[in-house]
């Protein structure tokens, strides 16, 4: 498959795996059950903002690239982001630890674990089985914004800022 372009349905047949935050396994160290997370039916009738990162807790990921998500919520918000989410090919147990380590609670923002890069693969966003630095906006199914990052370590295309422009 192609790399996604504005214009294009998001992909039918995708499925993440995700751990989903409770009150009771907050704690970094509690271990939830990871669960199937089908993005073309959770999503299909919301605006959604899927970043990717190489890897959780890795220097530009944690220092640059989540953060700026985290501290623009509420304006991604109110530009009628309905579900923010993150992903990853680390494993379900690691992208949780990663939420928690960083204080995201409930389902602010969603960690998503795309298990050897298998979503990142087929639109040609990998490298080496992991997935790459990119972001996409899908609106009611429909991608209206997708690009990723060609410079090492860079957050330009695909952090919290450029997608508030776009959107």
């Amino acid at each position: 498959m192609a790399p996604l372009k504005s214009g294009d349905q998001f992909p039918p047949d995708v499925t993440f795996q995700y751990i989903p935050w409770t009150e009771e396994g907050s704690d970094i160290t509690s271990c939830g059950i990871p669960i199937a997370y089908r993005p073309s039916k959770e999503w299909a009738d919301k605006k959604v903002v899927l970043f990717s990162v190489p890897g959780a807790f890795t220097p530009t990921c944690s220092v640059n690239h989540l953060p700026g998500y985290i501290a623009k919520l509420a304006e991604l918000k109110e530009k009628g982001v309905d579900v923010v989410a993150v992903v990853a090919s680390n494993d379900p147990f690691v992208m949780s630890a990663w939420g928690k380590a960083n204080k995201v609670q409930g389902e602010d923002i969603l960690f998503l674990s795309d298990p050897e890069a298998r979503f990142s693969e087929s639109i040609g966003w990998a490298n080496a089985g992991r997935t790459g630095r990119y972001a996409i906006i899908i609106d009611h199914g429909k991608v209206t914004y997708a690009d990723i990052e060609t410079k090492r370590g860079a957050v330009e295309v695909s952090g919290a800022d450029a997608i508030l422009a776009h959107l």
